[in-house]
């Protein structure tokens, strides 16, 4: 059985690559082979790869849907990454959603946004998700699945999943590499720079916390980029900090955890939310803004700290190294319980029926 995965850009580092390529090894542990066809594919090439320029974020002219049809072939099963679920290019979104009409075989729809959740695209959602028989809805939240259903549509939910094998990445190397010191209190704020993350407010936590550590430096890491054009205002933001700003990416995001001592997340909007679970994989407290998804994953039990409770955050570094390693580790417990990506290919199998 193949297997095509459809999308914008597919192996890079941004939310929807990651989850595509888990579901790519999920589908691989059910039998399929699996391809990629995207606008920009980045990192390791795969041989049965399709770049189809006119599918990028960035593309003017959009490709003909024949040549998306071309592209995915007779596959088994088409999962659409959330190419059609949030239209960003349009025209590539429709030549997507005209491509897999007729398509024989299966044919999914990953949903991470949702056109309804944007303001500037609230306009399309008479258009997207396009409403094609037979196809399957497939969220990554319980929220979309409702707003979905609400306006007839048939979805189910399969959250995402996270390796709690991995490998550790390098901390002493990692925070050499950047400049902090071995005393320095470093806060990773994992995301690309755009409005909705919120780096104001996670700037501002960090100001809040180092008025309670008068003794230690704070440092505020951002591994961004701005995008969406947020480059001027994050210019601004960066100006006005008050606590010392790093703006770089590290060598892997393992790395980034391994290195920081707290991760600051301090998003108004998600569709999930990774870097709460990656956190506490990684064994690092959280301190996230409640923003409305957080809900579902706070309900299996986890526990995060608050951005707006810079107190309870000092108070939680202030304890004995066990104590906050006890914490943490049965934190981990519980969030395996429910996350663990050994479960992925179960979830899939029974989203889509097979």
């Amino acid at each position: 059985m193949e297997a095509v995965i459809v999308s914008y850009r597919l192996g890079g580092d941004d939310g929807v690559s990651v989850e595509a390529a888990k579901w790519g090894w999920g589908l691989r542990q059910l039998g399929f082979t699996v391809r990629r066809v995207a606008g920009t594919i980045s990192g390791p090439r795969q041989r049965d790869d399709v770049e189809l320029a006119g599918l990028a974020l960035d593309a003017a002219v959009p490709p003909s849907p024949a040549d998306v049809r071309a592209a995915i072939g007779d596959a088994d099963l088409v999962v659409v990454e959330n190419i059609c679920s949030l239209p960003l290019n349009a025209g590539a979104a429709r030549a997507v959603a005209r491509a897999v009409e007729g398509h024989t075989g299966r044919v999914v729809f990953h949903h991470h946004d949702l056109p309804w959740q944007r303001r500037h695209l609230r306009e399309l959602e008479h258009e997207f998700p396009p409403r094609l028989a037979g196809a399957r809805h497939v969220t990554i939240n319980l929220r979309s699945r409702r707003e979905l259903e609400a306006r007839g549509y048939a979805a189910c939910t399969v959250h995402n999943y996270f390796d709690f094998d991995a490998p550790e990445g390098e901390r002493a190397a990692t925070r050499a590499m950047h400049g902090f010191a071995d005393d320095d209190l470093v806060l990773f704020h994992p995301a690309r720079a755009i409005e909705r993350k919120n780096v104001p407010g996670g700037i501002r936590f960090a100001a809040a916390l180092a008025a309670l550590f008068p003794d230690r430096r704070i440092r505020y890491w951002l591994s961004g980029p701005a995008e969406d054009g947020y480059g001027p205002t994050l210019e601004r933001v960066l100006e006005r900090a008050t606590v010392p700003v790093t703006l770089a990416r590290p060598p892997t995001a393992a790395d980034g955890y391994a290195a920081c001592d707290v991760v600051v997340f301090p998003s108004t909007w998600e569709g999930f939310g990774n870097p709460v679970i990656e956190s506490i994989v990684a064994r690092r407290p959280c301190a996230a803004f409640r923003y409305p998804v957080l809900a579902e994953i706070l309900a299996t039990g986890v526990r995060v700290l608050s951005t707006e409770e810079p107190e309870s955050v000092a108070k939680f570094l202030s304890e004995p190294a066990e104590v906050r390693s006890r914490h943490l580790e049965v934190n981990r417990h519980r969030a395996q319980l429910s996350f663990s990506l050994d479960d992925l290919p179960g979830a899939i199998a029974e989203a889509l029926g097979l």
